[in-house]
């Protein structure tokens, strides 16, 4: 500073605007250094895929109300990843109608020997054919009525060995031998009928068992209408909810099977007329679906 005050004053105001230029330069320096990119990649939620335990059932619906799945959702192009086996619900490649115009009767849990018998004898009243899930417990223990089932033209489903609610929460191995012990149970009392499908129990569809279902030759087979009629609820509540329900392609789920199902051989006998009038009702078969 005491060399400044020998300059004159033009020269003096000349120096410091120089030194105020040269300042606000290197600020100007320091501030570009620390906002330039430094080349570190960037990460963002935005792009990263739907884990595999967020895919939703396709065909059925979503917690929003929507049938679309996370493959294609909001006009996202981007593939989502393979599904893993898990407990988490899973229905995609189910089938859900016949496909056709024809209507479809199924029934679960059997064959019961009290029930079973009176339900083919409804089904035979109305030449109608049906679809029948059986437990391989309950096969083994009484081939006589799967011999009388396929006898009168019915159409077979795996059902698992012992309606296995959490057959899909375990492994493939274990999935798969129960799927075949029980194919072999119903083998046992009919070699040479196909068995063309499987139901899980409680429709607790995972990735796991669809998979399996479908290595072993069978369709996975969901339904359409649901009367509940497990919780005997009443013959007039299981009628009234099949036929105010069905429609062109309906498969319709009973049970001839796994508790007292009185009620359903009930209901049965009030929906046949109706529905036989209304629509083609026959069993699901390899050339129907």
């Amino acid at each position: 500073m005491g060399g400044l005050r020998q300059l004159t004053p033009a020269t003096r105001s000349l120096a410091i605007a120089a030194v105020v230029v040269i300042a606000l330069l290197g600020s100007a320096f320091a501030i570009g250094r620390g906002i330039a990119p430094t080349g570190d990649d960037i990460t963002s939620n935005a792009t990263t895929p739907h884990s595999p335990d967020q895919l939703a059932p396709s065909g059925a619906p979503t917690p929003d109300g929507s049938t679309t799945t996370p493959r294609e959702r909001d006009g996202d192009t981007a593939a989502a990843p393979e599904p893993t086996p898990s407990s988490d619900y899973y229905d995609e490649g189910t089938q859900r109608t016949t496909e056709t115009s024809a209507v479809a009767l199924t029934f679960d849990d059997g064959p019961d020997p009290q029930y079973t018998p009176q339900i083919l004898r409804s089904l035979r009243s109305y030449g109608v054919t049906a679809t029948f899930c059986l437990t391989g417990e309950n096969a083994s223990a009484h081939p006589e009525l799967v011999q009388a089932i396929v006898a009168d033209g019915h159409t077979l489903c795996n059902h698992t060995w012992n309606h296995d609610i959490a057959l899909g929460s375990r492994s493939p191995a274990e999935i798969r031998a129960d799927l075949i012990q029980t194919s072999n149970a119903i083998h046992a009392a009919v070699p040479d009928a196909p068995i063309a499908y499987y139901r899980q129990p409680g429709g607790a569809w995972t990735y796991s068992i669809v998979s399996a279902a479908e290595e072993l030759g069978m369709t996975p087979l969901h339904w359409t209408i649901d009367p509940r009629d497990w919780e005997s609820p009443g013959a007039d509540h299981i009628t009234t909810t099949v036929l105010d329900g069905v429609e062109p392609g309906s498969i319709v789920l009973l049970h001839d099977a796994g508790g007292p199902r009185q009620d359903t051989v009930d209901a049965l006998n009030r929906i046949l007329p109706e529905l036989t009038a209304r629509f083609l009702v026959t069993g699901l078969a390899p050339g129907i679906t």
